[in-house]
């Protein structure tokens, strides 16, 4: 069999599984840093909370590519990765009725203050912050919230992920 002909083979469902467990999380954390730096939405203490679980789940997500995908090591590693996706889905869901008001929130307001500088630099800092609350929506796309929208393609996505690794465990 030549290269080519390697190269131009479908990818296998487990293959699918970990490339989706790589590549949403780093689409949703670029499209979050994205509308922070570019976009001007500064993000709340929540907002963290759900980049945060995206972040690690990018480590075994990039793990599962040291194993062949079929493997148990590279499955069991997409699956953690699609633990981590779904937590910040679950996340999604409770910041998304925060700001809804059908949860009640329990953050405190955040703001940004650059550390460093003198106390007059600081106390300047403080004052001039943009305060980001939980429960007010800073933009909606569709009708939905960030939040909203996060909760929605984390958990679809891990679902298919899943999805995907339950088929191939099925052979």
């Amino acid at each position: 069999m030549t290269a080519l002909a390697r190269t131009s083979a479908p990818l296998s469902a487990a293959a699918i599984a970990r490339l989706i467990a790589l590549l949403l999380p780093l689409a949703l954390l670029a499209g979050a840093y994205g509308s922070q730096y570019w976009g001007g939405l500064y993000p709340c203490e929540m907002c963290w909370w759900q980049r945060y679980a995206h972040m690690a789940a990018l480590v075994p997500a990039a793990l599962a590519f040291t194993a062949p995908a079929e493997s148990s090591r590279s499955r069991n590693l997409t699956l953690l990765a699609a633990l981590g996706i779904a937590v910040s889905g679950v996340i999604g869901v409770y910041h998304a009725g925060v700001e809804a008001k059908i949860f009640e929130g329990f953050t405190t307001c955040t703001s940004l203050v650059k550390p460093g500088g003198s106390t007059a630099d600081l106390l300047k800092q403080i004052t001039h912050a943009p305060l980001i609350r939980c429960d007010q929506v800073q933009y909606r796309f569709l009708g939905i919230s960030l939040a909203g929208w996060n909760a929605i393609l984390s958990l679809g996505g891990a679902a298919l992920i899943l999805i995907l690794s339950l088929k191939l465990s099925r052979r």
